[in-house]
């Protein structure tokens, strides 16, 4: 991200290396072997599981949590990663708050779940910290399989396709691997270069080729890769930012939120990043409140989300949005943006219009409010960009503005699979990609062999 963004003066630095280190260190620490004991020993251990019916990759988790409580957290990390080989991460960002621990039987009845993403840090940690490697490639099927973007849909698929012996190519447009776990996740969530202790970990099975700076579109075609494989799977993620559609959002200072935390995430220095004193943010989802809470802890006086429903209608988590609140983030219901002000080109305030339900849609009311702000964070949303499909965009059906697969992941498109957020199904999470990129490739595997047998 360019200073030549920002409007001038607006500067880093205010804060000390010490305050800086504590802001960006790790949000939940992890448990030591004593604390895991004591919460694992909370755990009813249900036999119809309710949390495990709220993960998306279906964790054993009544299972991995007995095993961590009989001192056995090396068992626990296999239980986990024989469903989710990127557990480890998913349990520093999932929003466990609004998925296992929402239907731990403990949370319905005092209201304190069993701290489950927690422990499954614990045990996952353990494994990833000794080397311990679960899992052996199957014998060489002779069959090459290229998958498109390394983050946590391409990097779950390529694991499972490379243990039943199948040569894979990762094809991943950044200089990185990881996709949005090593761009997109606030730095305090995801601490010590744990994602690329992940990328690592993944591929140590064998039998996985990451090549870095290969752009679909760019430097390879669909087509040319479906003639040279035997299956592509598409995890590419989404390239599109969302428009605010206000005028004047080309004012200097108006930056894309996503932006900004990649930008962070790969920062050496944190008092080098640019951060206004007064910044808006547009949006209601994580991203937004990964930016407004990042630009808080990097030094800005005031930070406001702007929201255009109400707080219930809201993507991000209740615990998100309280830890945001708890930081000096305010969080403003019923706006959307009209007009970004500026100064010489450069940002001083925004407009915004509030609203109100019209019945089920969204209107404006005609009244207005100005918000004095250096900076503003574009948060609400991004698209695919079917473009990099060049000629296969016809062959290739999409619904909804992304890619349409059937409920194996498979597109409309013969030996072409997809997975992860380019795809319209469920919601955009880790997790999520996670579980459609491990079935993906099951699918995958039984259509180049014999129903899945060599």
């Amino acid at each position: 991200m360019a200073t030549g963004h920002f409007k001038q003066g607006i500067a880093g630095g205010r804060l000390s290396p010490e305050v800086y280190a504590e802001n960006f260190s790790d949000l939940h620490p992890p448990l030591d072997a004593h604390e895991a004991l004591v919460e694992a020993d909370r755990c009813y251990f249900c036999y119809d599981a309710p949390c495990m019916k709220a993960c998306p990759t279906s964790i054993d988790i009544p299972l991995f949590i007995r095993q961590i409580a009989t001192g056995n957290p090396i068992g626990s990390a296999k239980t986990i990663f024989d469903q989710n080989i990127l557990g480890g991460m998913c349990a520093r960002v999932c929003p466990t708050e609004t998925l296992c621990e929402e239907a731990c039987v403990r949370e319905a009845a005092e209201g304190k779940p069993v701290q489950i993403g927690r422990l499954q840090r614990y045990s996952t940690d353990i494994a990833m910290e000794e080397g311990k490697q679960f899992y052996e490639r199957a014998a060489p099927s002779g069959r090459k399989i290229a998958v498109v973007g390394a983050g946590p849909a391409g990097l779950a698929a390529a694991h499972r396709l490379a243990r039943y012996g199948h040569d894979v190519t990762v094809l991943e447009a950044k200089e990185k691997s990881g996709g949005l776990n090593e761009y997109g996740i606030a730095a305090y969530k995801s601490t010590d270069d744990f994602a690329q202790a992940e990328v690592d970990y993944v591929t140590a099975i064998g039998g996985i080729d990451i090549q870095n700076g290969k752009m679909l579109g760019r430097d390879f075609q669909l087509s040319d890769i479906v003639k040279d494989y035997d299956a592509v799977f598409l995890g590419m993620g989404l390239g599109g930012i969302n428009a605010l559609s206000a005028e004047g959002e080309d004012a200097n200072g108006v930056v894309n939120a996503v932006e900004f935390i990649s930008v962070l995430r790969q920062a050496r220095d944190l008092a080098a990043l640019p951060i206004g004193r007064r910044v808006v943010v547009i949006g209601g989802g994580m991203t937004a409140i990964d930016a407004a809470m990042q630009s808080k802890l990097l030094g800005a006086d005031e930070v406001t989300i702007c929201y255009r429903r109400g707080q219930e209608h809201m993507n991000a988590s209740e615990f998100e949005q309280d830890l945001a609140a708890s930081n000096g983030v305010t969080i403003r219901h019923w706006l959307q943006p009209k007009r970004v002000i500026s100064e010489d080109g450069k940002v001083s305030g925004i407009e915004l219009e509030y609203t109100a339900l019209d019945g089920d849609k969204l209107a404006g009311t005609g009244e207005t409010v100005t918000l004095a702000a250096d900076q503003v964070f574009k948060a609400i949303g991004q698209s695919f960009v079917p473009a990099s499909l060049n000629g296969s965009g016809a062959a290739l059906e999409l619904e909804g503005g992304r890619i349409k697969v059937d409920a194996e992941g498979r597109t409309s498109l013969a030996k072409v699979w997809a997975g992860g957020d380019c795809v319209r199904a469920g919601e955009d999470l880790t997790v999520t990609s996670v579980a459609q990129g491990r079935d993906a490739a099951e699918s995958i595997h039984k259509a180049l062999t014999a129903n899945g047998r060599a």
